[in-house]
């Protein structure tokens, strides 16, 4: 087992178990691995933990897996979580066969294990092609008693999160929330879904949970396919997936869906070109040899239905490169391209992501205008920013987008970056000078109402001082941390995340409750742990999930203010000097030990001083929109000097 796998076990940080292994020398020696990622045997790592009195949960997910971990090489995993994903969907159609087979001999589940997938599970047709291993009877009951419980589903999706922990590098997955932003863009609802690049199948399963009817696939790594068609199946989803290269052999050749949703490979130079070049899907022009995306893209509008929609992840290179720009033209002419917008990074491609372009293949509606937006900073904007588009294309979006004619877009360069159009938005600057004047004058004059006012005491002397560690073992508040992995992509209830923090907006996540989710209370003071910012607040409002990466500070109210507690966090963030541990940095704050009373004034102060700093803030974006449409009002004639009459 791995670090994480301990860290999870112990229900722990990974920091936790770093620092066990160099404060305790009998600590599990490794039996493999690597000297940066180095493996522990289960057994050794129980001992340990019981000897220093350490709690744990070993549960039967968590056996399967070490099980499997401990039994595969690394390139086995992905096979053997396929066969066990469908081996519980067989388990979940036919519970009767395997209680009657439950009770044989390992040799005998082993013989009948391949025809049992076959008999109940058509779907995987062609995706069996190995013997079972040798201990495939015992990792089968294994599932079965994970499954027991937990469920099918949870057993294989905690299965697959593993895996991607082994093999971050091999694989790209879509991000939950890009998955479910993708499919709420093409707005099928009930219809037929298709992904033909679909690896571990996030946007498939993502097209099932807006109801689709079918969702259909395409993938060339049969690992990916196998642990794809069984996510599916196990969350209840109908579905037809094909093993094979989508460019070259089109399993869905003469099909059309509702949408198309795709993150298809990038930079892909043999994806075709010499085989394809007369192939009837460049209705848009013959994709140059360097724009595989391009290729990709015509393939997905091919199977669209006329009127429906693509959604298909894009690099931002494929904007604007030279090769591709007669396609992007000719897109642009037959109104097929809808809307291109600019995401925030994740994994690998932060801090900048790559492009979503939405297409529509064209049905005779007349399109005369495109979208681009910039939600690389704010992922919240997309949705009212598509639906306000989609209302009244004529008009800007609020925020970062901005609706420009395609007439003015087929220049030379056919450049369709979001950053270029949007950054020349100030279009309108002779309308919009004068009220954004007019806020930033108001503005400007409530800066001396909120300007603070601090009086040094005629006799300067030290005050006591302690630290939240000594509070914290006093009983004046505790100090708790959500779990790392908590995935904050899709659930019941809005997650406080660490960037909403940052940006001091609200709650943008969500999650359901479960071991170790921390529902936040009134008066907790949520903080970033020390590091790279300053960013503390005093929850208001009860009920909001505490998100992974965020500490929470929960105060006795007749010992601690809470705005008092959150200055002084906020003062240890900024002059963050030491190094070692988080755990210790949180520990070592200092804050002065006054009565509550005297607190309270402390408080009052530092929300004066909050207060007074979102006003300066609010005052030079302001400013700074004032002056640029300033510029750009006088360049384009809108404006002129002189005093308005206004």
């Amino acid at each position: 087992m791995a670090s994480s796998d301990i860290a999870r076990l112990a229900g722990v940080r990974r920091a936790a178990v770093s620092n066990w292994r160099r404060r305790f020398p009998d600590f599990p020696q490794p039996v493999g691995g690597s000297s940066a990622s180095p493996l522990y045997a289960l057994w050794d790592v129980e001992d340990w933990l019981r000897r220093h009195g350490k709690p744990y949960d070993l549960t039967p997910l968590d056996t399967l897996w070490q099980s499997l971990r401990g039994s595969s090489a690394d390139l086995e995993l992905g096979d053997r979580i396929g066969y066990l994903g469908g081996f519980l969907v067989a388990l979940q159609r036919a519970p009767e066969r395997w209680k009657a087979l439950a009770d044989q001999a390992e040799s005998v589940i082993a013989d009948t294990l391949v025809d049992l997938l076959r008999s109940a599970l058509p779907e995987f047709e062609g995706l069996i092609t190995d013997e079972p291993a040798a201990d495939a009877a015992t990792m089968v009951r294994l599932a079965a008693a994970a499954a027991d419980r937990d469920s099918g589903a949870a057993v294989v999706d905690f299965l697959c999160d593993r895996y991607l922990e082994v093999h971050s590098r091999r694989h790209t997955v879509t991000p939950a929330w890009v998955a479910h932003l993708m499919v709420s863009l093409t707005g099928v609802s009930d219809g037929r879904v298709l992904d033909p690049a679909c690896g571990l199948g996030a946007l498939l399963r993502a097209g099932h949970a807006a109801g689709a009817a079918l969702v259909c696939g395409q993938e060339i790594n049969l690992t990916a396919a196998r642990l794809s068609v069984a996510r599916l199946l196990l969350h209840g989803g109908r579905s037809r997936l094909a093993v094979g290269d989508s460019l070259r052999h089109d399993a869905f050749r003469g099909e059309v869906f509702d949408a198309v949703v795709c993150n298809p490979p990038f930079g892909d130079r043999s994806w075709g070109y010499d085989d394809l070049t007369s192939d009837r899907r460049w209705t848009y022009g013959v994709p140059p040899r360097s724009e595989s995306e391009l290729a990709w893209l015509q393939h997905c509008l091919a199977h669209v239905k006329p009127g429906g929609h693509v959604a298909i992840l894009m690099p931002a290179a494929a904007a604007y490169r030279r090769p591709g720009r007669r396609i992007r033209a000719n897109l642009l002419r037959a109104g097929a391209l809808r809307a291109i917008i600019s995401l925030p990074g994740w994994g690998t491609t932060a801090p900048g992501g790559p492009d979503l372009w939405v297409l529509r293949r064209p049905d005779g509606v007349d399109h005369t205008r495109v979208l681009f937006l910039d939600a690389s900073e704010d992922r919240d904007i997309v949705q009212d920013g598509w639906r306000s588009f989609c209302a009244d294309p004529e008009s800007d979006c609020p925020g970062q987008g901005r609706s420009v004619r395609i007439v003015d877009l087929l220049d030379e360069e056919v450049d369709l970056s979001p950053a270029r159009h949007i950054a020349a938005k100030p279009a309108h600057a002779g309308t919009a000078f004068r009220p954004a004047r007019t806020r930033l004058y108001r503005v400007a004059r409530t800066l001396a109402d909120t300007l603070p006012d601090l009086a040094a005491p005629a006799l300067a002397e030290p005050l006591p001082a302690t630290t939240i560690g000594e509070l914290a073992r006093t009983g004046a508040l505790s100090i708790r941390q959500a779990p790392i992995g908590m995935l904050t992509d899709c659930g019941a209830h809005p997650v406080l995340t660490a960037r909403d923090v940052r940006l001091d907006r609200p709650p943008s996540g969500a999650a359901d409750v479960g071991p170790g989710v921390i529902e936040l209370q009134r008066g907790d003071i949520v903080a970033l742990p020390p590091g790279r910012h300053t960013a503390v607040r005093v929850v208001d409002e009860a009920g909001v999930l505490l998100g992974p990466h965020l500490l929470v500070f929960r105060v006795d109210p007749e010992r601690l203010d809470p705005h008092f507690l959150a200055g002084f966090i906020r003062i240890a963030q900024a002059a963050r000097t030491s190094s070692g541990s988080a755990r210790a940095e949180v520990h070592r704050m200092r804050l002065l030990q006054l009565p509550l009373e005297t607190q309270r004034e402390y408080a009052q102060a530092f929300q004066t001083l909050s207060a007074f700093e979102r006003t300066v803030r609010q005052t030079a974006d302001l400013a700074e929109s004032v002056v640029a449409l300033g510029f750009a009002g006088l360049a384009d004639g809108s404006l002129r000097p002189g005093r308005s009459s206004e």
